[in-house]
């Protein structure tokens, strides 16, 4: 790992993610990071013609429309270094047109758009030497290397989209090919890799980080909604998504340890609200929380649990709340996807139900063990965004140094 970039860039970051996204975002982290020591343009997702009507309340959709109509929040300087940009242009909503002429041409239109709008804002700040990196966009982003003529185009996989099919209609083409035209692609898990080698030998697996220090300690007071909850307290923390979890999964173990108590904190999507999970004594649900609060949720929590269903977009996926858990020093059963790999000396991984009331039943016996919370807490700590930061800089200056080596040069 390196600690810098050996040519000083300037570096722009696109992608599906805005600034203002509701939920933690690890792009945003890997902004805030990278402007400690370079300068940052943090350009939001542009808003689309439908999202216009379809989204008009959304907070989202208001900022870019008083960018565009008012001229207001166009460029602000979040903090030293690091730029956050909306453009001032409507894209065409193009995702409903089959794949064909039609649909190439106005992509490269809207890419041309956005190009012009970061190309003119580059210039007001006076970026030279332009790193690119994308985070998942494979449409809007697609021609933005020529576009935009950077020096290096780095593509992020941190997600298997194609597993979705508003993103599958499209990206079964257009990620293949940015995986090729890319110079490099940056992964978050093994997985993503894999799969990302076979269309670009120059992919790079640079994990993730997490804000170890926000989870490390624990609250004088919990939330007064969880803290009557009787022990012991199973928990999750994160949307409730069935895409991504499995609630037969989560009713079986309520009903099999009725003196457990499953607390799920965050957003539920239709299938959780109308599951039987809400009419089980022994489940809670906590809500929507502020990401401040979530670390005195997850220290009143016995066992840490991701319970997911085993897909194409969670095999692969780098589990971010496994960090979170394990900086809290708590002991974490969850579903063995190859992702969760990486965790397997210091995590319970289990593949069905028994294996899951096994597993929680050993962690409870481990969860207030001073020796075992202090090796869970030394394991998250390695999963740093600097770490992360750092493998991309000798992602980087792999291909720098061969890009701007001398003609004849050793």
């Amino acid at each position: 790992m390196e600690n810098e970039l050996t040519q000083k860039m300037d570096i722009i970051m696109v992608g599906i993610q805005p600034w203002d996204v509701e939920i933690g975002s690890n792009f945003k982290n890997m902004a805030i990071e990278l402007s400690l020591q370079y300068r940052v343009l943090y350009v939001n997702k542009p808003i689309d013609r439908i999202s216009t009507v379809i989204h008009r309340n959304d907070i989202k959709t208001k900022n870019r429309l008083k960018s565009i109509r008012k001229n207001e929040g166009v460029l602000e300087e979040v903090r030293r270094n690091l730029f956050v940009f909306n453009p001032q242009v409507v894209l065409e909503s193009i995702n409903w047109i089959p794949p064909g002429k039609l649909y190439t041409f106005l992509n490269k239109r809207n890419n041309r758009k956005l190009a012009n709008q970061i190309r003119s804002i580059c210039k007001k700040l006076e970026f030279k030497n332009l790193l690119l990196i994308n985070d998942n966009d494979f449409n809007n982003g697609l021609y933005l290397k020529e576009f935009l003529q950077v020096d290096i185009a780095i593509y992020y996989l941190r997600d298997f989209l194609l597993s979705q099919p508003y993103f599958f209609k499209h990206g079964v083409t257009s990620e293949p090919l940015i995986l090729k035209k890319y110079d490099i692609v940056l992964t978050n898990s093994s997985y993503l890799k894999n799969y990302a080698n076979r269309f670009n030998s120059q992919a790079f697996y640079i994990g993730q980080g997490c804000e170890v220090d926000e989870f490390v300690k624990e609250p004088a007071v919990y939330p007064s909604d969880i803290k009557d909850i009787q022990k012991p307290v199973i928990g999750y923390c994160g949307a409730l998504l069935s895409l991504r979890l499995d609630i037969d999964l989560l009713i079986s173990i309520a009903l099999e340890r009725p003196n457990w108590n499953l607390v799920l904190v965050g957003p539920e999507d239709a299938d959780f609200k109308k599951s039987r999970l809400h009419q089980l004594p022994n489940v809670f649900f906590m809500g929507s929380k502020e990401p401040f609060i979530l670390p005195a949720y997850i220290h009143y929590f016995d066992v840490c649990i991701n319970p997911q269903v085993i897909n194409q977009m969670t095999i692969g996926n780098y589990p971010r709340k496994i960090d979170e858990y394990l900086a809290a020093g708590k002991p974490v059963v969850a579903t063995d996807t190859e992702a969760m790999e990486e965790f397997a000396d210091i995590t319970y991984l289990c593949r069905d139900l028994s294996g899951y009331l096994s597993a929680i039943e050993l962690a409870l016996a481990t969860s207030k063990n001073p020796g075992c919370i202090e090796k869970r807490i030394q394991v998250a700590k390695t999963h740093t965004w600097r770490n992360s930061i750092m493998k991309l800089y000798s992602a980087v200056n792999r291909i720098s140094n061969k890009k701007y080596e001398p003609a004849g040069g050793n």
